[in-house]
């Protein structure tokens, strides 16, 4: 240890220190300031804060927008704090479209105006411009980020409009990307029982998109698959029926998904409550928030499966989950 040099242990601990110390950390000096400020710096920082300890929700009102923290002893969430966002909005409207390394994708719905926003460290990048680029439509477009071979934030934004045949069709719901190993992935499906459910592969080196297979669910119910990374290997949460569902958890390898766990019948669940899986716990536990922000966890080491309940109540918030980093959305 004393052979280090000091500049490699100074960066070994500052690498570990949370988020909003980093930030304080700069203020101590110029030569720290441009420590924290590299690329590497910020690299290797976020690849240790993705971790579920450092796991935030946020969760939007009319009146206010708040961060928790998840509890993961007892599945709850901590004590608020509110945030302020630094950009200009009408009551709160701000619909979460994306997130990846605590960057989150922010549509303005009042103007259609797509941001990114770091709320740990406030900064935000408005990708709107005046030729018309960077304007959201809900319901037609798709939105994922993704991080490229040079270690740049990029944005990829599906449009799609009337008349258009195929997946880009309205009849198609596609979901928000989920960046797992140099892809984004997307699934598609089809607006009415029994309808095509496809993913949709976009490799970020190439920029070439291709079809895999959904996993063989049966379809004679309302299908949806939530894909999730975890630990650089894609998930999916992929839940059918109407009046009773259940969900199965498969993961892929190379093109095609392997059936891990099936969890039996849950009590009905309207659909206005469908269910989100929104984020992994390293403790083995699944969280899953529905749109309205009630949460529920599964117990992925109980055998058998029984563990399907709720755990907390929010009425008419909007959010999403996030990881505390100091990663800068100006990309």
């Amino acid at each position: 240890m004393a052979d280090l040099p000091t500049h490699t242990i100074v960066f070994e601990i500052l690498t570990r220190l949370p988020a909003k110390d980093v930030g304080r950390s700069k203020s101590v000096c110029k030569q720290w300031y441009a420590l924290l400020s590299t690329q590497d710096f910020v690299r290797i920082h976020c690849s240790r804060s993705v971790v579920s300890s450092n796991q935030r929700v946020l969760l939007i009102d009319y009146l206010t927008c708040s961060v928790r923290p998840i509890i993961s002893n007892n599945n709850d969430y901590g004590p608020s704090s509110i945030v302020t966002f630094p950009f200009h909005h009408q009551n709160n409207d701000v619909s979460i479209l994306s997130h990846l390394n605590g960057l989150l994708c922010v549509c303005l719905n009042h103007t259609y105006e797509l941001l990114l926003w770091n709320p740990t460290t406030t900064a935000f990048k408005r990708l709107s411009t005046p030729d018309s680029h960077g304007f959201f439509i809900n319901n037609l477009d798709a939105i994922g980020l993704y991080v490229d071979a040079d270690d740049d934030y990029k944005v990829l934004h599906i449009k799609r409009r009337s008349g258009v045949l195929g997946y880009l069709s309205p009849h198609f719901n596609w979901s928000a990307g989920t960046f797992c190993g140099g892809t984004l992935y997307f699934t598609v499906c089809e607006c009415w029982i029994g309808g095509t459910n496809v993913v949709i592969c976009f490799d970020v080196n190439s920029e070439q998109f291709k079809e895999i297979s959904f996993p063989p669910v049966p379809s004679n119910g309302m299908v949806q698959g939530v894909l999730v990374n975890v630990k650089n290997v894609l998930h999916m949460f992929a839940s059918t029926g109407m009046f009773e569902m259940t969900i199965d958890l498969w993961t892929l390898q190379g093109d095609y998904w392997i059936k891990v766990l099936s969890c039996p019948p849950i009590p009905p669940i309207s659909l206005s409550l469908w269910c989100d899986i929104t984020h992994y716990v390293t403790n083995g536990n699944w969280f899953v928030m529905t749109k309205l922000g009630k949460l529920f966890t599964i117990e992925m080491d109980m055998k058998p499966f029984e563990c399907f309940y709720p755990v907390s109540w929010f009425r008419g918030f909007k959010g999403a989950v996030f990881v505390q980093t100091i990663v800068s959305p100006s990309i």
